[in-house]
């Protein structure tokens, strides 16, 4: 499905302050951009390029065709390091190489991450409306990375399973690799933020499969992603950033990212405790109150219904669900 694309934020200009006492709190290189992944239309769905949104309506950089040398993912420009997006900013301030939104299709900005990290049960009143205790440490789960989807592509119901439901989310990536981070240094190892739906099949998740979340999470498309990786700097607090969920056009949820219950520095420093953090790697961290399964009666998700996933400074993605 091709939906217009909307709800774009309006480009932040890079940011004037001066750099803290500690520059590891700062992001990668100093440089407030979204980048985001496309092809052109009628290119048959190949030819992945990186792009930088230049503003609302005003087109997207192609930064392959700036500099031929930079890679054609967001993954591997983030392995570059700040040299990749020192690039992607001359890119941008250029204004050369521009194409128009109307010509390309968004992909997710990270398509095949290392991991995906999700977060269970982070929102105080996710916990209460399912009468569960608020978990003293991170409960960690995953996603496979070919559960990704685009900003603007279809949720898949799988024929498997009758009781698939939404989940807003805030998602971070990882931009530089990272083991034993502390919490103090965590946020310069964040490349930027951007918007996901953890879609999940309940009857997988709560009844089958003993009750590990894994397969009720991870059948294909059910991890809408996008529609840009915003960077840090870009991000004036993102956990103080309104988040919505809308199911054809009815709000089901509505929080604020500052109910979160352990942020973006508690999660890195604990997760990198288990294992290696590196470039591309997707959070997922955690979906506020309002999903169906614990609505009374419940409600999920059927064929035709567009779900919309919002956060404020990010954008939205919008999914068709078939």
């Amino acid at each position: 499905m091709r939906l217009p694309l909307r709800s774009f934020c309006i480009f932040r200009s890079l940011l004037s302050q001066k750099q803290t006492a500690n520059p590891q709190r700062r992001g990668l290189s100093g440089a407030a951009m979204r980048l985001v992944q496309f092809h052109r239309h009628g290119d048959g769905g190949g030819g992945i390029r990186v792009g930088v949104e230049r503003g609302e309506g005003l087109g997207v950089v192609d930064l392959k065709a700036f500099d031929p040398s930079m890679p054609s993912t967001v993954r591997e420009l983030l392995e570059l390091g700040d040299k990749g997006l020192e690039c992607a900013q001359r890119a941008l301030a250029s204004g050369q190489c521009v194409i128009e939104r109307s010509d390309i299709h968004l992909l997710s900005p990270v398509l095949t991450p290392e991991k995906v990290v999700c977060v269970g049960m982070n929102y105080r009143d996710h916990c209460l409306e399912q009468n569960a205790p608020i978990p003293k440490e991170p409960i960690i789960f995953s996603k496979f990375p070919s559960a990704i989807t685009g900003p603007y592509d279809d949720i898949t119901l799988p024929s498997e399973s009758q009781e698939v439901d939404w989940e807003v989310e805030l998602a971070f990536v990882i931009g530089r690799r990272g083991k034993h981070i502390k919490e103090e240094d965590a946020l310069s190892y964040v490349a930027g933020f951007t918007v996901a739906n953890d879609v999940s099949a309940r009857d997988w998740q709560m009844k089958r499969n003993g009750k590990q979340w894994l397969l009720g999470k991870t059948f294909d498309s059910f991890c809408p992603l996008g529609p840009a990786l915003v960077t840090t700097d870009a991000v004036k607090d993102p956990h103080n950033l309104g988040i919505r969920c809308l199911v054809n056009g009815d709000t089901v949820q509505s929080s604020n990212t500052d109910q979160m219950i352990f942020k973006t520095a508690a999660l890195v420093a604990w997760v990198s405790k288990f294992v290696t953090l590196t470039p591309g790697d997707v959070f997922l961290t955690g979906t506020p109150p309002g999903v169906g399964v614990f609505r009374k009666p419940p409600i999920f998700l059927k064929r035709g219904d567009v779900v919309e996933c919002q956060i404020d400074q990010l954008g939205s993605i919008i999914n068709k669900v078939v």
